[in-house]
C-alpha cells in the first residue's frame, strides 16, 4: 500500500487507525505456512462516491490480511477500483454480479487476495437453492434474498473453498428458513455428495445477521451442515459497530483431516474509545454517516495453518 501521496491530514487520521489494527494482536502470516482471512461487510460500498479518507482507511484495513471476503459491495465499482488501486498490483480479486431489487440490495460479494500469499484456482460461482420439478420447469421453493457466492483458492499445501453469503436482515420473516436452507444445500454437497465438490475444504464466512452464537438463527445455519466456529472466536460476541453485541458476522467451516487454525482471531474495533470520532469528527461528514464512511460491522479475522503436509502423511499411514 503506497503512503507517499498522503497528506498530513490524512496520514495523522491513518496512524490512529494503525494503531488500533496494532491493538488487535493480528499476527504475521508466513508464506506457505499461515493465511490470514476475513470477512468484512462493508456499508453500502459503492452506494455513494466514499471520501478519500475512507478509501484509505478501508484500504488499510484490507491490507492487514491475505484473503478477505466483502459482503455488501454494490453494483457501482468506482469506490471498489478506487481501493484496489491504492491496495497496488499483487492485489487481485474474484467478483459476483449483483441481484437488481430490493431484496438483493444491489449487492455483489468480492474475494479479494494478496496474489504473493494465496492463488485462486479456477473455480468461482453463485450457489443457488436446489430446484424441485413443477410441470415443465424446475423451480426453487426456497428464496435466498443475496446469492451466496464461491470462489477456490490455494495457500502452501492448503487448497480450500471460501464461500460467502449476506442473510436477510432486520425482523422479516423467513431469515431462520433461508439459514436453514443455506445449511441444508451445504449438507447435500459436502457431506452428502462428498466425492463431488471441487475441495473438500470449505470455509463459510459473511454477515448471516445471526445475534448471538448458539441462538436459532446459529442452530438453523450450523445444525445440517456441521459448521463449526474455531476456537479463537468463541470469546467474540459484538462484530457491529453500531448495533452493540451482536455477533452478525461469522467464519465457520467444514474441513477434511488436514485443516487446522493457527489459534489466533478477533475483530479489528474502529468504533471503541471514540475512535470513530477522531477519524471523522472534523470533516464536515456529519456522525450520522460515519458509518457509511467507513462501515458499521468490524472486520472478522482468523489466521489458518497453509503448511499441512504432516497432518496429510499421518492420515495416510493410519489408512492403510
Amino acid at each position: 500500500m503506497e503512503l507517499t501521496h498522503l497528506s498530513k491530514a490524512t496520514a495523522k487520521k491513518l496512524k490512529l487507525l494503525v494503531e488500533r489494527i496494532e491493538d488487535s494482536h493480528i499476527p504475521p502470516s508466513m508464506l506457505d505456512e499461515t493465511l490470514n482471512i476475513a470477512t468484512w461487510n462493508i456499508r453500502d460500498f459503492g452506494k455513494r462516491s466514499r471520501s478519500e479518507l475512507a478509501i484509505t482507511l478501508i484500504t488499510r484495513i484490507l491490507y492487514q490480511f491475505d484473503l478477505i471476503a466483502i459482503t455488501e459491495l454494490r453494483d457501482d465499482l468506482t469506490d471498489f477500483k478506487r481501493v484496489m488501486h491504492m491496495l497496488g498490483p499483487n492485489w487481485q480479486f474474484v467478483i459476483s454480479d449483483w441481484q437488481s431489487d430490493f431484496g438483493g440490495n444491489w449487492e455483489r460479494t468480492a474475494f479479494v487476495y494478496d496474489k504473493r500469499m494465496v492463488q485462486f484456482t479456477g473455480l468461482a460461482a453463485e450457489a443457488q437453492p436446489d430446484r424441485q420439478k413443477v410441470g415443465d420447469q424446475y423451480v426453487s421453493e426456497q428464496s435466498w434474498w443475496r446469492a451466496p457466492y464461491m470462489a477456490s483458492f490455494k495457500a502452501g499445501s492448503f487448497d480450500f473453498m471460501m464461500l460467502a453469503m449476506h442473510a436477510r436482515w432486520g425482523t422479516r420473516p423467513g431469515r431462520e428458513q433461508e439459514l436453514a436452507s443455506f445449511g441444508d444445500w451445504i449438507k447435500s454437497r459436502w457431506i452428502d455428495n462428498a466425492d463431488t465438490v471441487f475441495d473438500e475444504d470449505l470455509i463459510v464466512v459473511g454477515d448471516f445477521n445471526i445475534p448471538r452464537v448458539g441462538d436459532r438463527y446459529y442452530r438453523a445455519l450450523t445444525q445440517s451442515s456441521g459448521l463449526q466456529m474455531p476456537v479463537a472466536l468463541a470469546d467474540i460476541n459484538d462484530t457491529a459497530a453500531s448495533a452493540g453485541n451482536k455477533r452478525y458476522d461469522q467464519i465457520l467451516h467444514r474441513a477434511r483431516h488436514a485443516f487446522s487454525y493457527a489459534d489466533q482471531g478477533g475483530v479489528i474495533d474502529f468504533a471503541a474509545n471514540g475512535l470513530m470520532a477522531a477519524l471523522f469528527d472534523d470533516t464536515g461528514i456529519p456522525e450520522s454517516k460515519w458509518t457509511f464512511e467507513l462501515s458499521d460491522h468490524f472486520p472478522l479475522w482468523v489466521q489458518i495453518n497453509t503448511n499441512n503436509e504432516l497432518a496429510i502423511l499421518n492420515n495416510i499411514i493410519q489408512n492403510e
